[in-house]
Order: C-alpha cells, then structure tokens, then sequence
C-alpha cells in the first residue's frame, strides 16, 4: 500500500496547491505542509516554491511519475484479491449435516437455489438425527450444521434459523383424533416415537416434563428411526405420534393424518446452523447460510 505521506504529495502534486490537497484529503493545510515536510526531511526537496506557485522538482517529479505507476498496481492487486474472493466463494465443496427434519423439508429447495446460483459449488447433505450430525460436526466429517437449538454445548457457536413446531398427530380414523386430549390423559394413550437420540424426542420430553411428565410415564407401543417411518407407521395405526409440523403438512392437508389438539402442551423449537467453535465460516458455508436465510424468508412472504 502507498505511505499516507506519498498520498499527500501526489494530492499537492496534483492540485499544485496545499489547500486544495487539504481540501481533497479533508485534513487541515499545516496537517499537509506537515506530512510534506516529513517526507522531504526523508527524500530531499520535493518542490520549489516560488511566489504563491508550486513546482516539482525534478525529483519530484519522477517520484509522482513512479507513484502513478504504483497506484495503478495497487488497484490491479485489489481487483486481482476480489476476484480470488469471489472465486473462492463460487467454487469448491461444502459438506452438511443435518437433522432429518431439515433435510427433508427444509434443505432440499435452499440446495437447489444454491446449485441454481453457484452451479460449481458441490455440496453434501449428510442427514443423521442431531445428536449424530453434533458428533460428525466435531470430528470434522461436515464443515456446518443445522439441528435443533436445543442441542447446545459449549463446543459450537450456533446462529439462529428458523423456528418449528412439534405437533401430535394421528391417523384420520383414530379414536384420538375426534376431540382435544387432555395432557393428563397422554400417559394412558398408545404413542408411537422417534428414535433416541432425535432432535425431536429430546425438546417433546423435555417439554413434557416440565409439565410433570417423566418420559417413563408414557405409553410408547413403537420407536421408529425417522421422520418417514414414524409417518408412514402412523398412517396405518391407531396410535398417536408427535412430529414436526412441516413433516406433515400436505398429509393434514390430503386429510391422511389430523393434527390432535392438546391445549395444555405447545411444543416449539429453534433451528440453528452450528460451526465448531474458534473456527472461521468458510465462504462455501457464508453462501450456503445466506441462501438459506433468503429461500425461508421469501417462502414466509
């Protein structure tokens, strides 16, 4: 980069006057006379002052002739260092982890705007449950995250997403879906659940307890492993099951599934995307997030 003091001078050189470098520069007239005078205490004279003219010396003047060409440099490396940036950020490979609720119904259309926009990016959806995709995070099997916020430990920093919401739901011919279920009916009724170890069974017990609850009370008939085999078991059951709300949206809206009311229990959580702590976000991760956050917007619009 150019010495501010050479900044000054060629601004002197060019305007031939120290007010309106001054002006230029929006510093006062002794601040350049100074930075002038510190450079020519180190160079030699730069101009010749006659009457209220100011001429280069020849010095002077092939010093500005030089710090032209260095000027024109200095721009060639700041567009040469954007357009590296914009390469970087353009092209290469980005691993996630997701949970299953996220990568089935929400990731699928932020990857294919991603690929829409930055083709030449090469992405992979690893979808594990969240306690999973946490543990594949820390040994650097996937460069980013995105699971419930729930999940929290003091390995990650976590930047929040989107919020969802767990309902109960059931097959549209079961008994349990006719009326709202009062939650202290919830241990004696047959319930179908996810797996150990899912994002989605963590914040319902979690819940569930803090209404005096314990997940010991309830009466589980069947764990399934994923979001799809829960849905599908519920389908042909008389059972009752709590899944994310965008897992069954079309199948509430066909009148396959029907969302059972249970006034005393609202279970709510947050998506976050999450990085290993100390550790910069890539510029494949930056994109990947920045769509994200621009595909759930416009789809909430």
């Amino acid at each position: 980069m150019i010495d501010y003091r050479y900044k000054v001078f060629m601004a002197v050189a060019a305007h031939s006057s120290f007010s309106n470098a001054a002006a230029e520069l929006c510093i006062s007239q002794p601040a350049v006379s100074k930075q002038i005078k510190l450079l020519e205490q180190h160079t030699g004279a730069l101009f010749n002052r006659q009457a209220r003219q100011i001429v280069l010396t020849p010095l002077g003047h092939r010093i500005y002739k030089l710090l032209i060409k260095g000027q024109l440099i200095e721009k060639e490396i700041e567009a040469e260092v954007l357009s590296q940036r914009s390469t970087a950020e353009t092209t290469g490979q980005l691993k996630i982890g997701s949970s299953t609720t996220i990568s089935l119904y929400i990731l699928p259309k932020v990857l294919a705007l991603l690929h829409k926009t930055t083709p030449a990016i090469k992405v992979t959806l690893v979808n594990r449950n969240s306690q999973n995709i946490l543990k594949a995070l820390s040994q650097h099997e996937v460069d980013i995250a995105c699971v419930e916020s729930n999940q929290r430990t003091n390995t990650f920093y976590y930047e929040p997403f989107i919020q969802d919401e767990i309902i109960a739901v059931c097959a549209t011919n079961s008994p349990y879906g006719q009326q709202p279920l009062n939650i202290k009916e919830l241990p004696q009724t047959p319930l179908a659940l996810r797996e150990h170890g899912s994002g989605t069974l963590a914040v319902l017990n979690h819940m569930l307890e803090s209404k005096g609850i314990k997940s010991t009370d309830l009466n589980v008939i069947a764990r399934l492993g994923g979001t799809e085999a829960l849905k599908n078991y519920l389908l042909h059951s008389e059972a009752l099951g709590f899944l994310s709300a965008l897992s069954v949206q079309k199948e509430i809206e066909h009148g396959h599934l029907r969302q059972v009311e249970i006034p005393e229990l609202k279970v709510q959580r947050d998506f976050s995307f999450v990085l290993r702590k100390g550790e910069e976000m890539s510029a494949q991760a930056r994109l990947f997030v920045k769509t994200a956050h621009t595909t759930w917007h416009l789809s909430k619009v």
